[in-house]
């Protein structure tokens, strides 16, 4: 059985940014609840030397738009870093959510050979299809993800490895 460039990359995708999307409800729930400012989560980081939860997301969303695009081939969707509430975090993630729906199998299918340059730092480096979604960006959206969750779980939010998980299938 083989698995293609779509299946291993469009849900993959699609399934960390929703869990991360229940995860912000829940860390705005438990800040209402609590009565806590929501700034202190939104501006909450593990280290000082960490960006803090909203650029934390505002990355994920970046690599999932960022990933399928460049299997597709086509632009990725630039939006800008404005978000100071969960709520502009989660349409975000909404948004996002939407342009990695609108890509089709036929558009990724056959990408595990094209070429995918990135531009990191001063240095370009030079992927095959393959190699950038398993051996970067997967690795990437996935630290991102689970530094956001790391962030709102240390800083109290009733969150376990199930919510950054989710429901297998």
């Amino acid at each position: 059985m083989t698995i293609s460039m779509y299946q291993a990359s469009v849900p993959v995708v699609t399934r960390a940014v929703t869990n991360l999307r229940a995860i912000l409800t829940k860390a705005e729930a438990h800040a209402q609840e609590k009565k806590i400012d929501a700034s202190v989560f939104l501006n909450g980081r593990l280290t000082p030397d960490m960006l803090p939860l909203t650029k934390q997301v505002q990355i994920v969303s970046d690599n999932a738009k960022g990933i399928v695009a460049r299997l597709a081939g086509v632009e990725i969707p630039a939006y800008a870093d404005t978000e100071a509430t969960f709520a502009e975090l989660v349409a975000r993630l909404d948004k996002t959510l939407a342009f990695v729906a609108s890509i089709t199998p036929a558009q990724i299918d056959g990408s595990d050979d094209r070429k995918v340059e990135l531009k990191l730092g001063p240095s370009a480096v030079t992927f095959t299809g393959l190699s950038y979604l398993t051996g970067f960006a997967l690795p990437n959206l996935y630290f991102h993800a689970v530094t956001a969750y790391a962030i709102l779980r240390h800083l109290g939010v009733d969150i376990g490895k199930r919510d950054y998980i989710g429901n297998p299938q």
